[in-house]
């Protein structure tokens, strides 16, 4: 939710822009650290990491709630990006324990729906909460979904490790993708797709705020076409990855990526095309994104959590440089962003190409 709303947190925190971004960046940065969270996931076992990520996400958000400043807005960002990168992981290493590689595209889709539907109908009521009962207003809700949650998956889930049974601690687990010159490839890919994305979403709303004067509940609405876009690209890949191969598909989408990247500054010269451009660029990275997880779940079976956690590290890292130079870039206009995202994208394409096997 900070990303559409990054002007009004910066309003009710009394900092700038910039104070706001250098939040995110220490958010993405700690994704640094993913493989020592994610790796509790092939530790303690799935269940068990999963219900800790939630307890955590719980505890940030009410530190928000409790003391509403800057710094334990700072403090929830990254309390959050931790607890995300204790659950994700182990969620997706759990559905590669449970599902065969060639129906795992349409698996780990399916579970994204909850990203898109997160855009679609969570950031627009974020809006209308923030609108009409003030900024801290999401931290409650938030917090008592993450409750919800662990209801869920306590009363859902079975406890479990990995499918061998075996404990794999970080040392071992880390070893093991070292010796895999795919997954080092892979991650690398990760970090490059993620800056450029980054490098635009980091500044989308404050473009859209600046050159079409858009309010908070307006600002809110325009995640329904980020979210229809990261929905179709779900729906894409579940639909078709599977079907293409993995390799095959994350290279169309990188493709695609790159001419997103090249026609947005063209076409966002008004709101409508600001909104295609962003709506292409948005299903572009979302099926890149999730067209490439169930590579990650496949190339170190043995360490399936601890790969999973190494690529949202290496999101993170990309995340991090990408909001680093965003707002610097964006003094140049959103047509510098775009061109940053867009060499970054050809160079991913490259690395995965020449390096990254599986299927």
């Amino acid at each position: 939710m900070v990303y559409p709303f990054m002007p009004v947190f910066a309003r009710a925190l009394g900092v700038d822009i910039e104070a706001i971004a250098l939040a995110v960046t220490a958010r993405s940065a700690l994704g640094i650290t993913g493989p020592l969270f994610g790796s509790l996931g092939d530790q303690i076992g799935r269940k068990m990491t999963m219900l800790a990520g939630l307890i955590v996400f719980f505890a940030g958000m009410i530190i928000v709630v409790i003391w509403p400043t800057y710094p334990s807005f700072f403090l929830a960002l990254l309390i959050g990006a931790a607890a995300k990168l204790m659950f994700d992981p182990s969620m997706q290493a759990y559905i590669g324990d449970r599902v065969e590689y060639g129906r795992r595209g349409r698996a780990i889709a399916i579970t994204e729906f909850g990203w898109s539907g997160a855009a679609l109908v969570g950031i627009p009521l974020v809006g209308w909460v923030i609108a009409y009962y003030g900024w801290v207003s999401p931290f409650i809700l938030l917090g008592a979904l993450a409750v919800i949650a662990c209801i869920i998956i306590f009363r859902t889930i079975p406890g479990q490790g990995s499918t061998s049974g075996k404990q794999i601690h970080f040392k071992e687990g880390f070893q093991s993708i070292l010796a895999h010159p795919s997954a080092i490839a892979a991650l690398i890919v990760v970090v490059l797709i993620s800056a450029g994305n980054e490098s635009i979403n980091l500044i989308y709303g404050v473009w859209l705020e600046d050159s079409f004067a858009l309010k908070v509940i307006a600002l809110g609405s325009t995640s329904i076409v980020i979210g229809l876009a990261e929905l179709s690209g779900e729906g894409l890949v579940a639909g078709y990855t599977d079907r293409l191969g993995k390799r095959r598909a994350v290279s169309i989408g990188i493709v695609f990526i790159v001419v997103s990247c090249v026609i947005l500054p063209i076409v966002g010269q008004n709101l409508l095309g600001a909104l295609i451009g962003i709506f292409l660029l948005f299903i572009s990275f979302e099926f890149t994104f999730v067209s490439i997880i169930p590579i990650m779940t496949e190339i170190v079976p043995s360490a399936r959590a601890t790969l999973a956690a190494s690529s949202f590290a290496a999101a993170a890292i990309g995340c991090a440089v990408g909001a680093f130079v965003s707002p610097s870039l964006f003094k140049n206009g959103i047509i510098a962003n775009a061109l940053l995202a867009t060499a970054l994208a050809i160079l991913a394409l490259v690395v995965f190409r020449r390096f990254v096997r599986v299927e």
